[in-house]
């Protein structure tokens, strides 16, 4: 009786904190618009000053958007589209009106090594084509393997570069290694000099860029608009998907803590929890296959504002997650079946704005 107890007390707990997808509700309260079509993988895209479009497709090319008519954009970098990896975020200086500068990440190469990992650069725009190009972080080595590139951008109040970069496939190799790259945040000057505080600065072996470690592939990272900490998600194997606060030199615990397990059934790990591992504010599972982040501070949407909205690959809708003290308290699904939901943005005229593969750029409208 007492087994039969505890496996019922297991049971009850996980279903708990990893609420089923299937039991969300379904948001009918709102429609949606498409506003920029066509487009096959939105990976990430960011609103000029102008209201027009940088958009980022996954395939390598990157699109301006403006007055309903697309242009492409000339002088882009070398990128390596493969397996996950391409041309991925894109993010604006906090101060772009005055300095020009905006950050893209992509899969890089080069002629003596096959393969690719994640890079991070800034440009200018000067008409239709990239200019000032300076390559700021690549990760190393190459590799022909084609998981886990991460990755996304994101400034802090001071003007700090933080990105992501997946494991690359290699769970048992890099996130715990601090000579290596992948499986980590990292965190420069926008500048792409290493910031003086930076937590490992001072270990000699440990890449300096390194902010936090032990991540599988976070492809999703956003500032509290409140207490401006840096909030994360990550894809987990088959369950474990997580989102954190991020914190300067914190082990996140991949691959030594899970809440998944191996794609084929068998266990990664037999721990959900160790010292000197962060635990998530939350996980899935099922896995959801989370994509694109961002938190709601417009009036447009009654009873939003707070509110963190992550996308779904997997099951091909837009999560809107309350919170409440840090944590999920309550989730529905929006746009439900649009497709695999890429990327968000809130506009800066204060809607909601979602990329979907194969679908294109969607504006969320409230219906009266």
């Amino acid at each position: 009786m007492k087994q039969i107890s505890l496996l019922i007390t297991i049971l009850f707990s996980i279903s708990f904190s990893s609420c089923a997808q299937d039991k969300n509700p379904v948001n009918k309260n709102h429609s949606y618009e498409i506003i920029v079509p066509e487009l096959q993988n939105p990976w990430g895209f960011e609103f000029l000053p102008d209201g027009s479009m940088l958009i980022n497709e996954k395939s390598g090319r990157m699109i301006h958007y403006k007055n309903g008519k697309k242009s492409i954009i000339s002088g882009l970098p070398k990128i390596e589209v493969l397996g996950q990896g391409g041309l991925m975020d894109i993010k604006l200086h906090p101060n772009y009106k005055n300095n020009g500068w905006f950050y893209i990440t992509y899969a890089a190469s080069n002629d003596t090594n096959k393969g690719a990992n994640t890079s991070i650069m800034r440009a200018k725009l000067e008409g239709n084509k990239l200019s000032n190009q300076e390559v700021l972080y690549t990760a190393t080595p190459n590799t022909t393997a084609g998981q886990h590139f991460g990755s996304r951008i994101a400034f802090d109040a001071n003007n700090h570069l933080y990105f992501s970069i997946g494991d690359r496939g290699e769970r048992d190799v890099n996130p715990q290694d601090l000579s290596r790259d992948g499986g980590k945040i990292y965190r420069l000057n926008d500048d792409g000099s290493i910031p003086k505080d930076n937590p490992f600065l001072n270990n000699p072996n440990a890449k300096k860029a390194i902010f936090s470690y032990g991540h599988r592939n976070p492809q999703g990272m956003v500032i509290h608009p409140e207490t401006g900490e840096i909030w994360s998600h990550e894809h987990g194997p088959k369950g474990g998907d997580e989102i954190n606060i991020i914190q300067s030199g914190k082990n996140y615990g991949w691959p030594l803590v899970t809440y998944g397990i191996n794609y084929y059934g068998t266990k990664i790990s037999d721990k959900t929890r160790m010292p000197g591992t962060q635990q998530p504010i939350y996980y899935w599972d099922p896995s959801i296959a989370p994509s694109g982040m961002a938190f709601i501070t417009s009036d447009i949407y009654p009873n939003w504002k707070g509110n963190l909205l992550i996308g779904s690959l997997k099951f091909q809708y837009l999560n809107r997650c309350v919170i409440k003290k840090n944590k999920v308290i309550k989730e529905e699904r929006l746009l439900d079946k649009i497709g695999r939901v890429r990327s968000i943005r809130q506009g800066p005229n204060g809607y909601i704005y979602v990329g979907v593969e194969n679908v294109g750029i969607v504006k969320i409208i409230p219906k009266n």
